[in-house]
């Protein structure tokens, strides 16, 4: 697997933000799947094939990238167990389980945000309507 330069424009960037503690926060679980693999963690260990059935349309590929990033970044610990097969198991580590309750609420303020957005719409369709 390739590996990012040093001088590339993403590793400037992520040299860069280390300055805001809330974008640095909103990097380590930013993105489309970090965030949905740390909640399907919440619960406890799970294996790499049980994360993958559990989260739709995500490839092998990406899962394995992004748990390695997860690991790296100390928010998810990776255990493996030397047994045949080869048994490996992901849990979210103590620093990461701090984030359950602010996921609670990023959740609630989602919904609700979505709502409000449905309704928005909804409303701006039935004027466009009307005026025809």
């Amino acid at each position: 697997m390739a590996k990012r330069k040093e001088s590339s424009t993403n590793s400037e960037n992520r040299n860069y933000i280390t300055t805001c503690d809330l974008t640095y926060a909103v990097c380590l679980v930013g993105g489309r799947w970090k965030l949905l693999i740390l909640c399907k963690l919440e619960k406890g260990k799970l294996r790499f094939g049980e994360l993958r059935n559990q989260i739709c349309n995500i490839t092998e590929r990406m899962l394995t990238l992004q748990l390695r990033e997860l690991e790296r970044d100390g928010m998810v610990k990776r255990t493996v167990y030397a047994e045949v097969p080869p048994r490996v198991e992901y849990e979210l580590t103590e620093i990461s389980l701090k984030l359950v309750p602010i996921w609670g609420l990023i959740s609630n303020w989602g919904a609700e945000h979505r709502e409000t957005m449905l309704q928005k719409n909804t409303a701006e369709a039935e004027n466009l309507i009307e005026q025809e």
